[in-house]
């Protein structure tokens, strides 16, 4: 079904992966595992066809459906019905029909006539395409990842960055595809949904490899893992579910460590020696050979997995303010015919800790970029208090230029800082080498996480919007994340579906949308936030 032979993988000059071999078969899913910034995105845009390795070829034998990480549909004025349809060429069939219904109701003679033999070859193609009810299966996967019949029927442009990725990731179930790579598949997903996608992988009859920072998708789907090695370059390939590669990957480290004492051991053993008889002109040659011993004992052993290397990040100190630097009043939001929330009052008061929830499309993003000023309401105002500097990090990286390069996002978003200081601060988020002079359109979801994160340090703000700002990190990244939210001093409005996020702010408010209810945090609203 998939088969990389001797691939290789490379970041400009930096190997990522060396040449490896291996095969995903009918039922295999498989984990593909490592810390931000160890490949795997580019590993996975190569098996999908969507980059070319270094080294090494990628065979593909039947369909492969792909959800990247950052998925982006050229044509918003699409309806998400019609963009999930697509996959199977089923949207173009359906208009067809559609089309030459109209011309059998209203055309006589032979144009009628002509007509309906069109309308009788399109419905021979839709059969052969599932019929009608692939478009029920259709609706029933989005359903289940939450996206009712009213969203299918808007177009692109009127849905969040969450809905439109949850269409993708409808659009690449239902592609009966042979073989799926899913990178973060989970993201923007409730607890409901997740369940869902956990049964659906399951069950699949083809190929699954998935890119997954979520531990509890990993343990209950995975037959295989893999896991990319930042610090070797290697692919460590593991057939057996996560528990079990857990529990082995912990035996190697002490088999590894084990197995390198005894050889440093016995390589000093030799070189002792080696270093007696070296004394004597007689003895030189033995002395040598003995030391050559000692080196290839050393060379045979596969040393202790280096630690993987974790982004210190901290939020910064914030700039001197007034009592409220944000507040807004009465706001309101609609696109087209759908209304998403109206009447929001919210004051950011210095300090102050601000968790907003809601369901999958009830305007939490939306909220956040009308506080940020990137959209206009309807309705309302947002105010900007004295002394306000807001830091915004978006889930979709909206403010990222994806032509620039890392250093240039850098500098634009501190136009004060030099080009060494733009370069410490990044090398702090593990940016360092070439990688400044990557553009941002080619990060991985966890590499362009943590250049929002560093454009935020620079920005000396005293209001925070987060939104979803754990997304695509590994666990010792998001714990860093979670440290930088607890000791942050300035005033935070955070949208999330990480409860630890929550845990790790210790809101004293909670925006409830779309009915914009304001009410002090208690408890009893921390169940809703996996499910909001």
């Amino acid at each position: 079904m998939l088969q990389a032979s001797d691939l290789e993988v490379r970041a400009g000059a930096r190997l990522l992966l060396e040449p490896t071999t291996f095969r995903v078969n009918p039922g295999d899913r498989i984990g593909l595992v490592g810390r931000n910034g160890a490949g795997k995105t580019t590993t996975m845009r190569i098996l999908a066809g969507e980059s070319l390795p270094a080294a090494g070829q990628v065979s593909r034998a039947g369909r492969i459906g792909y959800l990247p990480q950052d998925p982006r549909e050229s044509d918003l004025s699409t309806l998400a019905r019609d963009r999930i349809l697509s996959v199977r060429g089923l949207d173009s069939i359906l208009e067809r029909l559609h089309r030459f219904e109209e011309l059998m109701a209203t055309t006589q003679g032979d144009e009628q006539e002509r007509a309906m033999a069109s309308y009788a070859r399109a419905e021979a193609e839709l059969m052969a395409a599932g019929g009608y009810a692939a478009e029920s299966e259709a609706a029933r996967i989005a359903a289940n990842l939450g996206l009712p019949d009213r969203v299918l029927g808007q177009p692109l442009h009127e849905l969040s960055g969450g809905q439109r990725r949850r269409v993708e990731l409808a659009r690449i179930l239902f592609s009966n595809a042979e073989t799926l790579l899913l990178d973060e598949p989970t993201n923007h997903l409730d607890a409901d949904s997740i369940v869902w996608l956990r049964d659906f992988i399951k069950t699949y009859a083809g190929g699954v490899i998935m890119i997954s920072h979520d531990t509890g998708l990993l343990d209950a789907t995975v037959t295989k893992v893999f896991h990319l090695d930042a610090n070797r370059a290697t692919l460590d390939q593991y057939s057996m579910g996560w528990k079990a590669y857990l529990q082995q990957r912990e035996t190697d480290e002490k088999r590894r460590k084990r197995e390198r004492q005894n050889a440093e051991r016995k390589a000093a053993q030799l070189l002792t020696q080696a270093e007696r008889l070296g004394a004597k002109a007689t003895k030189a040659t033995a002395a040598q050979n003995m030391a050559r011993r000692a080196e290839r004992l050393l060379a045979g052993v596969e040393g202790e997995r280096a630690q993987d290397k974790v982004a210190k990040i901290t939020f910064p100190t914030p700039a001197p303010c007034g009592k409220t630097p944000l507040s807004a009043h009465d706001l309101s939001k609609s696109y087209g015919s759908l209304e998403v929330f109206t009447g929001v009052d919210l004051a950011v008061d210095r300090g102050s800790r601000v968790v907003i929830l809601g369901f999958n499309g009830a305007g939490k993003t939306t909220l956040l970029r009308l506080l940020m000023g990137l959209e206009e309401p309807d309705t309302g105002e947002v105010v900007a208090g004295h002394g306000l500097k807001i830091g915004y990090f978006a889930q979709e990286h909206d403010l990222l230029d994806p032509e620039r390069t890392v250093l240039e996002n850098m500098m634009d978003a501190a136009p004060n800082l030099n080009e060494t200081d733009a370069r410490k601060v990044l090398g702090g988020f593990l940016f360092t080498g070439d990688d400044d002079h990557k553009p941002a359109r080619v990060l991985s979801g966890g590499e362009k996480t943590r250049l929002a994160l560093a454009t935020l340090v620079v920005s000396a703000a005293n209001v925070l919007l987060l939104d979803e700002p754990t997304n695509n990190l590994d666990p010792a990244s998001r714990e860093q994340v979670l440290n930088a939210i607890r000791h942050y001093a300035g005033a935070i409005v955070l949208v999330t579906h990480d409860e630890g996020a929550v845990h790790a702010l210790e809101p004293d408010r909670v925006i409830v949308l779309p009915d914009g209810t304001e009410d002090l945090w208690n408890e009893d609203y921390a169940e809703l936030v996996s499910l909001a």
